[in-house]
């Protein structure tokens, strides 16, 4: 069970990890708001892992069977391996490459808000709203966790379809004598 995790956590981690560095650079040119649809695809593309990994376990390891809660665990872990590596990576991103990321998406976002049309009060409550943001984000552990967080519910859904899908109860014995018989 080990090897099936880490071969296709690490698989999903590291497709993870290449997306984010290939898609990154990118944001600011094609606006935030396609930059998160872009981000999110390139998740869920890499949790798709997550339903081939839970299948290999299946069909190599559990000789054709697997319960949904086996198949529930197998898809998790390699879930929790992949947001490690998606954290790690933004947070090596973040404090190399894109520094001012924080800066230049709190600007996107004052920008919106003036530009919607809305109060002058609203717009300073968002306004407000945004500087309390990028003081929490300054705080690591608070920065680790917003960004696992972004990941790993697409992981825990892929995780829930893949196991229901891919659940397949074991023959009885008697089945199985009758069957070769």
């Amino acid at each position: 069970m080990k090897k099936t995790i880490i071969t296709f956590g690490l698989i999903s981690g590291v497709i993870s990890s290449l997306l984010m560095v290939c898609t990154m650079p990118f944001s600011h040119r094609i606006g935030f708001e396609k930059a998160l649809i872009l981000g999110y695809t390139s998740i869920v593309l890499s949790f798709l892992l997550v339903y081939f990994g839970i299948r290999s376990y299946r069909d190599n390891v559990a000789e054709g069977h697997i319960t949904f809660g086996k198949a529930f665990g197998v898809g998790l872990c390699i879930t929790l391996i992949s947001c490690v590596f998606y954290v790690g990576t933004w947070e090596v991103l973040s404090h190399t490459v894109f520094r001012d990321w924080i800066d230049q998406y709190s600007a996107s976002m004052i920008s919106r808000a003036q530009a919607s049309g809305a109060s002058a009060q609203a717009v300073q409550a968002k306004i407000d709203e945004i500087q309390r943001m990028k003081v929490m984000y300054a705080n690591p552990l608070y920065n680790v966790l917003m960004t696992f967080i972004e990941p790993f519910p697409i992981g825990l859904l892929i995780t829930l379809i893949s196991a229901a899908v891919l659940r397949k109860k074991a023959r009885p014995e008697s089945a199985q004598t009758a069957a070769m018989a």
